[in-house]
C-alpha cells in the first residue's frame, strides 16, 4: 500500500518568543516491510537545519530559530509504501529458556529493563505470570495485548504526554501511547523484549484510493520471541500495511515527535495528520 502523510504542528506562542532550539523525529524509516519513498520537513519561520539518526536508529531533523517569533509550524510530509503480509503473525518459536540465554539477555537488555514509564504495575506483572506459566512467549504477547485492550479504555485526553502506565492503569483510561507503555512494561515484566513504536495510521481498514482523510500519530509495540513481531494492543490487531513506522526505542521519551526549549512566554501547542492512499 502506498500512502502520502502530512504531519502540521503548530506552536502558538502568548506573545513572541526569541529563541527556539527542537528536534523532530517524523521521518518514517525505511526498512524490510516499508519504503520512505520521499520525506520532506519544512519549517516556519525559517530555521537552520541539521539531520542526523539517533542511537535508536531514528531519523532527526533539529533546527533552531533566533528570530522574534509568535509561532512556529512545522510540516513532515513523506510518501511510503507498505508491504507487510496480513494476518496474525506466526509464532518465531523462542521458549522462555532462549530468551533467558545470557547472548539473548546481553543482546536485549534495553529492551528488557523496564523505564520510569514502564514499570509494571503490580496486577499488570501478576497477569503477565500468570500467561507466561500457561504459554510460551508468543503466545503471552497476544494474550497479554488483547487483555490489555480490555482492561484499558482508549479515552483520547484522558492522560498527558509525561503520564506513566501505571498511571494510565490506576484510571483504566488512556490512548495509544499509554496502551503501548502497558504492553512493553507487561512484555518486559516476563522478559520478553518490547520496543515502543511511533508511527502513523491509516484510520480505514481498506482505504479508498485518492482520498484524504484525517489521520492519527499513533503508537504500538514490537516484541522479540525468536524474531521481532508487530503488534497493536490499542485495536488487538497484526501491525500491517495502514501502519507507517516512524521510530522504535524504549519508551515515548526516546522517540517524541517534537520537542525542545525556547525562551518566550507560554504556548499551546495543535497537530494535524492528513493520510492518503495513493496506490
Amino acid at each position: 500500500m502506498r500512502l502520502r502523510v502530512e504531519h502540521v504542528t503548530t506552536l502558538r506562542y502568548e506573545g513572541s518568543a526569541t529563541a527556539s532550539y527542537n528536534e523532530a523525529r517524523m521521518t518514517p524509516l525505511t526498512t524490510p516491510d516499508q519504503t520512505a519513498l520521499d520525506a520532506r520537513f519544512a519549517v516556519s519561520p525559517h530555521a537552520a537545519v541539521l539531520r542526523y539518526w539517533d542511537y535508536w536508529g531514528s531519523h532527526v531533523t533539529a533546527f533552531d530559530v533566533h528570530t522574534p517569533h509568535t509561532e512556529l509550524v512545522t510540516t513532515a510530509s513523506a510518501i511510503v509504501e507498505t508491504d507487510r503480509p496480513a494476518g496474525t503473525p506466526a509464532d518465531a518459536g523462542a521458549g522462555w529458556a532462549d530468551l533467558a540465554a545470557p547472548a539473548v539477555a546481553d543482546r536485549f537488555v534495553e529492551q528488557v529493563r523496564p523505564t520510569s514509564r514502564t514499570r509494571a504495575p503490580a496486577e499488570v506483572a501478576e497477569r503477565a505470570r500468570e500467561l507466561a506459566a500457561a504459554h510460551g512467549p508468543h503466545e503471552t504477547a497476544l494474550r497479554l495485548c488483547g487483555w490489555l485492550r480490555e482492561e484499558v479504555a482508549y479515552v483520547p485526553g484522558a492522560t498527558g504526554v509525561h503520564d506513566t502506565a501505571a498511571e494510565s492503569w490506576q484510571q483504566r483510561r488512556g490512548v495509544c501511547q499509554d496502551i503501548a507503555h502497558l504492553a512493553c512494561a507487561a512484555l518486559r515484566e516476563v522478559g520478553v523484549p518490547a520496543r515502543y513504536v511511533s508511527g502513523y495510521l491509516h484510520p480505514t481498514r481498506e482505504p479508498e484510493v485518492g482520498r484524504e482523510v484525517v489521520g492519527e500519530s499513533h503508537a504500538w509495540v514490537e516484541f522479540w520471541t525468536g524474531a521481532w513481531c508487530g503488534w497493536d494492543p490499542t485495536n488487538d490487531v497484526p501491525v500491517g500495511e495502514r501502519h507507517v513506522v516512524v521510530a522504535r526505542a524504549r519508551d515515548f521519551s526516546d522517540v517524541s515527535p517534537l520537542h525542545g526549549v525556547y525562551s518566550g512566554p507560554a504556548s499551546s501547542v495543535e497537530a494535524s495528520v492528513r493520510v492518503t492512499r495513493l496506490a
